[in-house]
């Protein structure tokens, strides 16, 4: 099984990573050792399930030149099984970006609408938090500004687990909603939009300066759940990078200290994502390689009335049923994604 499977380079880099991980000193860094343990596990893991899956299709070949043709039936369930196993196989081997293991920042941010834009803002909020629940993800809140009347005007979310930045990369961009507006009396159709931006999760060991002069660091009263704290001291924190104009916030913490410790996390992160977009920009010039930029481009539409549509426009996956997508069912459409961006590298 060569091709996505690959399975002789997984062993290489499988026992590459073994015989690392029993070098004396190698938790000496921590942050480091469990990036490298979390690694191997997950490509242990593809490298069991392809084995697994080429002995079922050598025993089950085996079995079919030998059985007679009406108990072919007997076998239909088997197939079934197998096929399933190697679909969810070509999805973890399609997540082999430098970075797709890694956690990853979600922020979300209205467009220009009020209140119709921060309610659409928090029904994406809603879809993703129940689609970390549905798929073993865990979240936290690290900054979220409630809307003036309803919905919120901004949202940063750090989501933890398996392939999060694989997955969720999918979402990176502009979601555009069409409805009957709940806050117009006049019951006509709005359209709103919505940015989503991803951001890998570095850890502390990525090399990057940053200088305390091109920093502009604000604090404010926090505005969410937190305790006694809340709203009675600077304890939020924003941080604007000035060369960059990159701004990253965080109020989850009752500590300033803490918030501002994980502000600049959040913006070492971002700050090392922009460096690396840049060289593979550079690199896709050098080769002639022209591709257009999706950053802040529209990626899908929500449609709600007059007809219900789910659309994603670089794959053209489609569903009519928005209440179920809604409700945080989106993993087939970000698979579709996935395999779409292959197909046409």
């Amino acid at each position: 099984m060569g091709g996505h499977f690959d399975l002789d380079s997984k062993k290489e880099r499988l026992k590459e990573l073994e015989l690392e991980m029993q070098q004396e000193g190698f938790w000496d860094d921590i942050e480091q050792a469990n990036e490298k343990n979390k690694e191997c596990s997950t490509l242990k893991k593809i490298v069991e399930k392809i084995i697994q899956v080429q002995k079922s299709i050598v025993d089950n070949l085996e079995l079919i030149n030998i059985i007679e043709e009406q108990e072919m039936e007997l076998f239909t369930s088997e197939i079934k099984e197998l096929t399933k196993i190697v679909q969810e196989l070509e999805i973890d081997t399609l997540l082999n970006g430098k970075f797709d293991n890694l956690n990853c920042y979600l922020e979300i941010h209205p467009g220009a609408g009020g209140t119709e834009s921060c309610d659409w803002a928090s029904m994406l909020l809603r879809m993703y938090e129940r689609f970390c629940e549905k798929n073993n993800y865990t979240y936290e809140m690290i900054d979220e500004q409630k809307g003036e009347e309803a919905g919120i005007k901004s949202a940063i979310m750090l989501i933890k687990g398996e392939f999060a930045y694989g997955y969720f990369k999918c979402e990176k961009g502009v979601h555009r909603l069409v409805r009957i507006s709940p806050f117009d009396s006049n019951a006509r159709r709005h359209t709103s939009f919505a940015s989503v931006t991803i951001t890998p999760e570095f850890n502390q060991n990525i090399d990057i300066e940053i200088k305390e002069s091109d920093l502009k660091i604000d604090v404010y009263h926090s505005s969410g759940a937190g305790g006694q704290s809340v709203n009675t001291s600077n304890s939020a924190v924003r941080i604007t990078h000035l060369p960059t104009k990159v701004v990253v916030t965080c109020q989850n913490e009752r500590s300033q200290l803490k918030n501002k410790d994980q502000a600049m996390k959040m913006l070492k992160s971002k700050l090392y994502q922009l460096e690396e977009e840049k060289k593979e920009k550079e690199l896709g010039e050098v080769k002639g390689i022209i591709e257009n930029n999706e950053w802040g481009s529209q990626i899908r539409n929500y449609v709600l009335e007059p007809y219900k549509l789910i659309k994603d426009l670089r794959s053209g996956y489609e569903s009519s049923n928005v209440e179920k997508i809604l409700d945080g069912d989106i993993l087939e459409m970000i698979e579709s994604v996935l395999k779409t961006k292959e197909n046409k590298k």
